[in-house]
C-alpha cells in the first residue's frame, strides 16, 4: 500500500535524475581540484560500493593550514556468502597495501572493506578486485547488500546447499545497470558483463529510483546463528532433514539501526512468517524485496527500512500481499533450535575430513603490528592454500579447507607471526567481542569504537579475573554511533557511542540472537562502564544457575526487562 502523497526525500531525487547511477560521477572523478566528489555523487558512489569519508583525526589541523578536509574513499568489495580464493585474498592484500591503509577490514556482513582510498586510485582499486571477479556494485546504497550466509563448511551437510542458494540470492539481486561496467572496469570484459550494443538501461527487480533504503539478507544453518539472522530485513533459517535441504523458514523485518532522542526510531528482530521450498526461495527474496520498493517510506530515510514497512502496515497485510505475489501462501514454520551466534576457534574437521581453521582477527583488521603480524602470515599462507579463505559475519577468518599435507605449515607460520592458533589464551569476552569502524574514517561516529575497545577489554577483563569469569563466553559489542554496524542491540553488553569518551550501555541480550537487549545506563565513561558491570559480575559469578548465560541473568535479578520487540526497546 504505497503513499502517494509523501514529499519524496533529497536522495530518491538524486537518484531519479541519475541516469541508472551514472549522475555526474566521471566529472567527479577527473575533478584534480578537489579530492572530494560532487554533493550529489556522494550519495550515489555508495551503490558502487563506496563511501567519502575524511580522516578526522587531521580535520582541525587541516582546517587550520586553510586546506580541504583529506578526503578518500572506502571500499566495501562484495562476497557473498564470505568465500574468497587465495588469488582473491592475496588480490585485496596488494590492493590495500598499494592504494589503501594497508590493512583489511573484515566487516560484519562478510565482506572486505578498503580505507583511505584517494579519488585519484579509486578507479585503479576497483578494477584490480574485478580482475579476480569480485565485485563492489551494491556493497552500499539503497539495494540489496551483501548476501550473509554461514561459513563453516565443517558444521553442517548442507553448507555447499545453503551457500550455493545465498550465491544465487545475491546474483538474483544484483543491479542490472551497466554504469558501473562503464565507470570501473575500463572497458575490460570481466564477470559484470557489458551491455549489448544499443541496449538501454533498465532495473526489472529495483526500478529506476531503487530501494527506499539499504536491504540485507542473510542465511543461517541451525543450531548455528553466527549470521544473526534476526537483525536482517529478510532472515532464512535453514531446515534439513537427514542431510538433505528442505527449505527455509522465512524472517522478516530486522534493522539495527535508530536515532537518539528519537523514540519511533528502534533495533527491530525479524518475524517468522512461515517456511518456503529450497527451489522457490530466490523468488521469495524477490518478491519481499518489490514489497518493501513498493511500500517502503521514501519522504525520511530515517524511517525507510522494512521494519517500520511491517510496523506500519501489519505483520499479517505484509503476510498476505507476500502470498499474492507469490501466488501460494507460505506454509507454517518448521522447528528450529539457535544455540550460540559466536565462531568456534581453532582447528575443525569437516564430514569430509577436510581440515579447517578459524582465527580470530581483533575488531576485523587484518594488519601487522609488532608481534602480531596477521596480514603477512595470510598473506604467505595464500601463497599455497589450496582451498578458500572464509569470512564470518563475526570479523573472523577461516582457512578452510586446509590439505594434509599443509595443515603443519599453516600452524608453524602462524606461530612464527605471534597468531593464536586456539584462542584459548584469550578472554571469552574477547573472543566474542564485535566493534565497527567508528573513528578515525566513519563520518557518523560520535566516538570510538575498534580503536579503543582492546584497551576497555582489557580494564573489563582485570575485573572478570578476579571473579573466575576469564573463560566464560560473554557477548560484548561496541559501536560509536546508534546505527549498530556491529549489531551493538544483540550484545549482552552492548555500548553505543553517545560523544567523545561516553557510551549508552545496554544489557540483556540474548546469547542465541533471539533477543534484544535494553538501556541500563547512559552516558558512562571508561571508569563508568568498569564501575558498573563489575558489581554485575560479581553477582553474575555468585548467583548465577547452572549453564545460565549473562544475559538472562541480568533479566533474571532485574538489572533490565526483557526486550520482547523493537516497539518497547526505549521502555
Amino acid at each position: 500500500m504505497p503513499d502517494t502523497t509523501i514529499k519524496l526525500s533529497e536522495v530518491e531525487h538524486v537518484k531519479t535524475a541519475s541516469n541508472y547511477l551514472r549522475g555526474t560521477l566521471a566529472d567527479s572523478l577527473v575533478n584534480r581540484i578537489t579530492g572530494a566528489l560532487n554533493p550529489d555523487d556522494t550519495h550515489l558512489i555508495k551503490f558502487h560500493g563506496s563511501y567519502q569519508q575524511t580522516d578526522r583525526d587531521l580535520d582541525s589541523e587541516r582546517k587550520r593550514q586553510k586546506l580541504e578536509p583529506l578526503y578518500s574513499l572506502m571500499i566495501r568489495v562484495r562476497v557473498p556468502g564470505g568465500i574468497a580464493t587465495p588469488t582473491q585474498w592475496l588480490r585485496m592484500d596488494e590492493l590495500s597495501t598499494k592504494y589503501a591503509n594497508n590493512t583489511l577490514k573484515l566487516t560484519t556482513r562478510q565482506t572486505f572493506q578498503l580505507h583511505g582510498v584517494l579519488k585519484r586510485n579509486l578507479q585503479k582499486t576497483i578494477l584490480g578486485f574485478n580482475q579476480v571477479f569480485m565485485d563492489s556494485i551494491a556493497g552500499c546504497g539503497d539495494v540489496n547488500r551483501n548476501v550473509m550466509c554461514n561459513p563453516n563448511p565443517h558444521q553442517s551437510e548442507v553448507h555447499a546447499q545453503v551457500y550455493e542458494v545465498s550465491r544465487q540470492i545475491s546474483a538474483h539481486l544484483t543491479p542490472r545497470t551497466s554504469a558501473y561496467w562503464e565507470l570501473w572496469l575500463d572497458g575490460e570484459q570481466q564477470h559484470i558483463s557489458a551491455p549489448n550494443e544499443g541496449e538501454e538501461d533498465a532495473e526489472p527487480i529495483y526500478g529506476k529510483t531503487y530501494l527506499p533504503r539499504k536491504f540485507k539478507i542473510a542465511l543461517a544453518i541451525p543450531p548455528h546463528n553466527d549470521t544473526d539472522i534476526f537483525t536482517n530485513d529478510l532472515g532464512l533459517i535453514a531446515i534439513e532433514e537427514k542431510g538433505q535441504l528442505l527449505g527455509f523458514n522465512v524472517a522478516v523485518g530486522g534493522g539495527m539501526g535508530m536515532t537518539f532522542g528519537m523514540l519511533d526510531t528502534y533495533p527491530r528482530l525479524a518475524d517468522i512468517i512461515g517456511f518456503v521450498p529450497a527451489d522457490k526461495v530466490v523468488d521469495l527474496c524477490e518478491k519481499v524485496v518489490t514489497i518493501q520498493r513498493d511500500w517502503g517510506n521514501r519522504e525520511n530515510r530515517k524511517y525507510s527500512r522494512l521494519k517500520y514497512t511491517l510496523d506500519r502496515v501489519g505483520l499479517d497485510v505484509f503476510r498476505q500481499e507476500l502470498n499474492h505475489r507469490l501466488g501460494y501462501e507460505l506454509e507454517l514454520g518448521r522447528a528450529y533450535k539457535f544455540e550460540s551466534t559466536g565462531d568456534a576457534f581453532g582447528w575443525t574437521t569437516g564430514p569430509d575430513g577436510a581440515h579447517h581453521l578459524t582465527l580470530l582477527v581483533e575488531g576485523g583488521r587484518v594488519t601487522d603490528r609488532p608481534g602480531h603480524t596477521l596480514k603477512t602470515a595470510l598473506r604467505e599462507i595464500a601463497t599455497f592454500h589450496t582451498g578458500d579463505f572464509r569470512l564470518t559475519g563475526n570479523q573472523n577468518v577461516i582457512i578452510a579447507n586446509v590439505a594434509p599435507e599443509h595443515r603443519l605449515t599453516v600452524q608453524a607460520l602462524l606461530t612464527e607471526h605471534g597468531v593464536e592458533v586456539a584462542g584459548n589464551d584469550l578472554s571469552g569476552l574477547r573472543r566474542g567481542a564485535l566493534a565497527c569502524v567508528a573513528l578515525n574514517t566513519c563520518s557518523l561516529a560520535f566516538a570510538e569504537a575498534e580503536r579503543y575497545l582492546p584497551q576497555l577489554l582489557t580494564r573489563l577483563e582485570e575485573s572478570m579475573k578476579a571473579y573466575n569469569l576469564t573463560q566464560d563466553d560473554i557477548l560484548l559489542r561496541m559501536t560509536g554511533c546508534p546505527n549498530g554496524c556491529a549489531r551493538p542491540y544483540m550484545g549482552e553488553i552492548g555500548l553505543v557511542g553517545r560523544s567523545v569518551g561516553r557510551y549508552n550501555l545496554y544489557l540483556g541480550a540474548a546469547f542465541n540472537g533471539e533477543r534484544l537487549n535494553k538501556l541500563y545506563k547512559e552516558m558512562l565513561d571508561e571508569d563508568g562502564i568498569v564501575r558498573e558491570l563489575t558489581p554485575i559480575f560479581a553477582d553474575y559469578a555468585a548467583n548465577r544457575e547452572p549453564l545460565e548465560r549473562f544475559g538472562d541473568f541480568t533479566i533474571r535479578r532485574g538489572y533490565v526487562q526483557a526486550t520482547t520487540h523493537g516497539q518497547n526497546f526505549h521502555e
